[in-house]
């Protein structure tokens, strides 16, 4: 069974049906006892790139912001069972070309986790990806609010919309999440964890 785990704020545990272990975005929450097989940071804030709270393995790969996004090239990785092609994010906080989202895909499974970002233009590009699971950030100051989240999922067509990074500082917050509107989105508490299905 391939799973995610939601840690909090835009913290998630991927993991493959093989056991493979993927943390996206290291910092918040509960659920760094797995050794890690993967470690995937969408931009270098403290609040995203947490590296030392994930036990890795020996021959873990950690791909980073500057990794992904090189010489203005977006890169596309085949590590331990996960394809991962970094996509474009940004906004007035977070400057084109300084992070990335990407989307993962893994037994069959395609996930996309947005990094912190507004609404852009190349999300357009992102509905031919045929995308399972998009995590979308909602907070309205750092990212973008809940109302542009729910334009981005209309625009992506994912199959579940899953809201993130709520608010600054905080892992979660329940009146931030009750603004989405987007007929796609399925919202899970840090500490949630699922059995994602195509």
């Amino acid at each position: 069974m391939t799973k995610l785990l939601y840690q909090g704020h835009a913290s998630f545990r991927l993991t493959s049906n093989e056991g493979k272990v993927c943390y996206i975005d290291p910092f918040a929450g509960e659920g760094y006892d797995k050794e890690a097989d993967l470690v995937l940071i969408t931009h270098e804030h403290y609040d995203h790139n947490a590296i030392d709270k994930v036990k890795m393995k020996d021959n873990c790969v950690a791909i980073r912001s500057k990794d992904a996004l090189n010489q203005g090239i977006y890169r596309t990785f085949a590590e331990k069972g996960f394809k991962i092609k970094a996509v474009p994010a940004y906004n007035s906080h977070h400057p084109k070309g300084f992070g990335v989202g990407y989307v993962i895909e893994v037994d069959g499974i395609k996930i996309y986790h947005s990094g912190d970002t507004d609404f852009i233009p190349e999300m357009k590009g992102l509905e031919g990806e045929k995308i399972d699971y998009a995590l979308l950030p909602i907070d309205g100051f750092y990212t973008m609010a809940p109302e542009d989240a729910d334009k981005a999922a209309d625009l992506i067509k994912p199959k579940h919309f899953i809201p993130m990074h709520m608010k600054p500082g905080m892992d979660f917050v329940m009146s931030q999440a009750m603004k989405v509107r987007s007929p796609y989105a399925m919202l899970m508490r840090p500490g949630n964890e699922i059995v994602l299905e195509k």
